[in-house]
Formats: structure tokens, C-alpha cells, sequence
């Protein structure tokens, strides 16, 4: 945890945003993935780690809008517990290290709530992810699993994300250190980015670093040489010359602060020339982002010039023709790189997503677009000093939606088809870093992560021979 006044001066935040009414926040239960006492690494709630800090089950953190009241519901520790865990705080402890002296049973949660809302008091509370916590909110509330998002607060989503989406120093220099993390394990996929190699191997030691430097992945690694698969998590192909290995992985602190980069390495190590034109492409985008990147202007703006640039790339590579902004208007670019720019980050690897992607992407300036390739953009709003965003362009060759297109005549005017059969065996290219945005620019987070063509083949040049498990492959 942070120092208590960390969270004390958060919930105050709130309290400034929040006039009426109660908010409660249950924290994440205990997730079995194959018997009840064999769990997965828990993880806390994202929004109750940021108000209240503890992280463990079994709480409930309530904040009073109307009488300032903070309440804590928690479990007492039994002689269990410290058998099995050591020596734990009691609730009454517990409370302390929040700035909580109200700790209440956590079974009277439900006769609490209850009693407010027959008070006819408005009760807020966030969005559910987890089956469990909407069953449990549904017994609270007496409704249905069904009818809980009926009952979720627009008011509680739009506070937190205005609190939540510009980074103190503290939460800076925490994501500083998920990236640095990162530099690492993308460092490492490089040096082991070699022939006959198997994905797993690099996979399983990209996750143990992010492990060893305090925190699991901040979300499933993306390792694969079928880069044209945007979220590919398979790691079963042997590497090959020829092939390049899209590398999407970040690590996460133990205060739950992500990073998020890609790197695209060719097998081997070295670029041949066909590789070598496309990647340059997504490069060019990739720097051009990060170097017009500046606060108060919307985030699509620099979707459209990442968009823009990769038109004028594959044009010059003859995979797309014609006039440069009829093509982009039009969408055509959508065919190379069905994904936005980026989006936001913080104490998850999207940030705040599960509060509504468009509430926290999108504001009253720009509202999501509905055109083909600007509606896949997750954060396209006005940028301020504080947000960090993923400036994450790509371009993947997906031979389904090659053959769909071209079977369908889209876009013809602007994209050369029979060209583009030659490509439908290159697989993809992401480069991604993560932007903070400063007061007069932003700056990429972390120690730089080689990404030029010269820096990458010299990385991977400084790679060992990597020993494989006996038998295992």
C-alpha cells in the first residue's frame, strides 16, 4: 500500500465530485480455476485499490456523499487465516493503514445497504466485471444478477474516470517502473528471437521476468510469428527464418500500475528487404505519433496522422494507390490495421475500460466516430498533462479479410489486390510504446526499448544460445 493519506485524499476527491447519496465498493473475491482452495494469484478490484488500498477479499469500502462517513466491512482474522498465512492485521488495523476508523462486520453489509435504500437514499455503485461480485451485488441490492446494471451509477463512472485519468507523480513513477520492467522483457524476446526456438520458451521467460520484477503481467503476453492475429496467445509455433515475432506484453507493480509496449522482431535477427519496407512503415507512424503528441488536442488526431502515414507508406510499397485522404476518409486503411492508435493506461492495461469504454475514451469534443477505421480507436478524446496513452500503430496481412475484401470489390480504387496476394503470408507488425503527456509535449515511459531497425538487429545480436528443456519440445 501507499502511505493511508494517498487514499484518504482520494476518497476527499471524490466526496468534491459527489453531493448525495452513498457509494459502496466491493473488493475482488477469490477466483478458483480448478477446486475452490487452489486459486488464481488474486488480484484486487482496480477501482477499490484506488480508494481504499487493501488487498484481500472480503471488504467493502462505503463513503457517505452526504455526511462524509467512510465505513469499512471487512472480515476478523481467524487462527486459520494465521495458520495458513501468518500473522495478518486485524479489521480494526486494517482500517488504520486506509485512514478508516468506522470497520464494520461484512456480513451486516447487506442489512446496511438494505436499510439506505429503504431510507430511499441513492446508492452508487460501478459496473461489474466478475460473475461473482454481480451475484453478490444482486443479493445486496434484492434484484436479479439480470438487473444489477440497471441500478449502476453514471455519476459514480464519470467522477472516478475524471479522477482516475490524470496520473499524480506517485502513479507516475510507479508506471515508470512497470516500463523499465518491460524494457527488460522485450529485451530478452529479442536476444531469444532465434531458429527453432518455440514460442512458449520466449513467452514463459517474458512473464517470469515481468514476475521477478515484482508483479504479474499486466495482461496475457501476445507472442507469436502470426502477428496478423491481433490477440494471438497461442505459443506453439517453432520460429523460423523469414518469419518476425510480434511481441505485446507489459508488466504490472504490485499497486496494480501497468505498462504496455510491442516489438516486432525478425527470427534470426536480421530484416530481409521485404520485411525491412513494411516495418519502416509502422515505425515512421509510431515516431511521427510520439513526436506531434501534445495536450489539448483530441487523441483521433493523432489517429489520423498514424492512419495517414501508413497509406502513404504502402502506397509507396505499391500495396495501396490513388489519392491519399480519399482513402483514409473512406476508410481503406481499416484492410492494414483493424485496431486504433491506443488507449488509455494506468492501473489496468486498459484503463478504466470496464467503466465503459467510451465514457473514458470519448468526451463531449469528440464523440466516437461510427466510420470505419476511426470507430475501432478506444481513446480518441482531448488529451491532458497527466493521461498516458499506447501509441500503438501496426500493419498485418489477414488473408480472411484479404479474400473477403477482394471477393467483395472494396475499395479497389485505393488498394492493388494483386499485389497484396503476394503478402498474405507475411503475418503482421505493431510497434508500441506508452505516452506520457507532459505540459508542453509527452514522453515515452521507461528506459527506450531498441525499436529502429539497426537498434533491434543489434539487440538481437547480443543474444546467447539459449538452452532448451530436454524433452520438453
Amino acid at each position: 500500500m501507499f502511505n493511508k493519506d494517498v487514499y484518504t485524499g482520494r476518497r476527499a476527491a471524490l466526496k468534491k465530485e459527489l453531493k448525495s447519496g452513498i457509494a459502496f465498493f466491493p473488493a475482488n473475491n477469490e477466483a478458483p480455476f480448478n477446486y475452490p482452495d487452489n486459486t488464481y494469484i488474486y488480484r484486487q478490484d482496480s477501482n477499490f485499490s484506488y480508494f481504499f488500498g487493501l488487498n484481500h477479499p472480503d471488504l467493502v469500502g462505503v463513503i457517505d456523499f452526504e455526511t462524509g462517513e467512510e465505513i469499512l466491512f471487512g472480515q476478523e482474522v481467524t487462527v486459520d487465516d494465521v495458520i495458513w498465512c501468518g500473522p495478518l492485521p486485524s479489521l480494526k488495523e486494517q482500517g488504520e493503514m486506509t485512514g478508516i476508523t468506522d470497520c464494520r462486520d461484512f456480513n451486516k453489509f447487506g442489512d446496511f445497504i438494505q436499510d439506505a435504500i429503504a431510507k430511499g437514499r441513492k446508492v452508487h455503485f460501478l459496473p461489474t466485471y466478475r460473475g461473482d461480485t454481480c451475484i453478490q451485488c444482486a443479493n445486496w441490492l434484492n434484484t436479479t444478477p439480470a438487473g444489477v446494471k440497471q441500478y449502476v451509477s453514471l455519476d459514480l463512472i464519470k467522477a472516478i474516470i475524471k479522477l482516475r485519468e490524470v496520473k499524480s507523480p506517485l502513479e507516475i513513477a510507479e508506471m515508470e517502473r512497470a516500463a523499465n520492467t518491460a524494457y527488460y522483457m522485450h529485451t530478452t524476446a529479442m536476444k531469444m528471437c532465434k531458429p527453432g526456438m518455440v514460442e512458449q520458451e520466449i513467452a514463459g521467460v517474458v512473464e517470469g521476468l515481468s514476475l521477478s520484477g515484482g508483479g504479474p503481467v499486466s495482461f496475457p503476453v501476445i507472442l507469436s510469428v502470426n502477428g496478423q492475429t491481433l490477440h494471438n496467445h497461442g505459443h506453439h509455433n517453432v520460429l523460423k527464418e523469414g518469419r518476425m515475432m510480434v511481441c505485446d506484453a507489459g508488466a504490472e507493480t504490485e499497486h496494480y500500475y501497468a505498462s504496455d509496449f510491442t516489438r516486432t522482431t525478425p527470427v534470426g535477427g536480421k530484416f530481409n528487404q521485404r520485411q525491412r519496407e513494411i516495418y519502416e512503415i509502422v515505425l515512421k507512424a509510431n515516431m511521427e505519433v510520439a513526436a506531434q503528441t501534445r495536450p489539448y488536442m483530441p487523441y483521433m488526431v493523432m489517429h489520423t496522422l498514424a492512419c495517414r502515414n501508413l497509406i502513404e507508406g504502402l502506397k509507396g510499397v505499391g500495396l495501396m494507390k490513388g489519392d491519399t485522404e480519399e482513402a483514409l476518409m473512406a476508410g481503406a486503411h481499416y484492410l492494414f490495421m483493424p485496431h486504433g492508435l491506443g488507449h488509455m493506461l494506468g492501473m489496468d492495461v486498459h484503463d478504466m475500460e470496464g467503466l465503459g469504454e467510451t465514457y473514458v475514451g470519448y468526451d463531449e469534443i469528440t464523440p466516437r466516430s461510427k466510420q470505419e477505421g476511426f470507430s475501432c480507436l478506444r481513446c480518441g478524446k482531448t488529451l491532458k498533462p497527466g493521461f498516458v496513452v499506447t501509441d500503438e500503430p501496426g500493419i498485418y496481412f489477414i488473408p480472411t479479410l484479404i479474400d473477403l475484401w477482394k471477393a467483395q470489390g472494396k475499395h479497389k480504387d485505393f488498394i492493388n489486390y494483386d499485389k497484396l496476394e503476394t503478402y498474405k503470408d507475411f503475418g503482421g507488425i505493431r510497434i508500441e510504446d506508452d505516452l506520457l503527456i507532459t505540459e508542453d509535449g509527452c514522453r515515452i515511459l521507461g528506459r527506450p526499448i531498441p525499436k529502429t531497425v539497426e537498434e533491434v538487429e543489434d539487440m538481437c545480436a547480443q543474444g546467447r544460445e539459449w538452452i532448451k528443456m530436454p524433452g520438453l519440445y
